[in-house]
């Protein structure tokens, strides 16, 4: 699937992989890496890739779901909530890592099948989502 023009480009960039330093070229956001000890890390104070990822997907996927429900006229409050669970770990196939990708969604007030039906074009219309949708199987969930 191609991009029919691109609206905005992303800066980003890293040293030291996963124990070092990142950052975007407008300095809006430095990180410092850590490896977590379940990574075979020392789990320091820094974030991680995955991290990164939940927080990048909760938002698209939020923003995405503020697109649809806009279209079906649908008021989600304030509180609306998507929380993204990243793991990591190896290939069943042996050659490399791959990841697992799970949404939670609450938007209190609103109801659950009309959330539901929102969620799934959420996940059609989500930039995430279809950049994944081929080698992630993502669970999705609505409270």
């Amino acid at each position: 699937m191609s991009v029919k023009q691109v609206l905005y480009t992303a800066h980003g960039h890293a040293t030291g992989g996963r124990a070092g330093k990142g950052g975007t070229d407008n300095n809006r956001l430095n990180v410092t890496l850590s490896v977590p000890k379940a990574m075979g890390g020392d789990d320091g104070p820094g974030t991680n890739p995955e991290q990164l990822f939940a927080v990048g997907y909760s938002a698209c996927f939020l923003g995405a779901l503020k697109v649809v429900a806009g279209k079906a006229k649908v008021t989600l409050p304030e509180e609306t909530k998507v929380a993204a669970d990243i793991g990591i770990g190896p290939r069943e196939d042996g050659g490399g890592f791959g990841i697992t990708a799970a949404l939670a969604i609450s938007a209190p007030g609103v109801d659950k099948a009309v959330l539901e039906d929102l969620v799934q074009k959420a996940h059609i219309v989500c930039p995430y989502s279809n950049a994944i949708h081929k080698s992630v199987d993502v669970k999705l969930s609505v409270a």
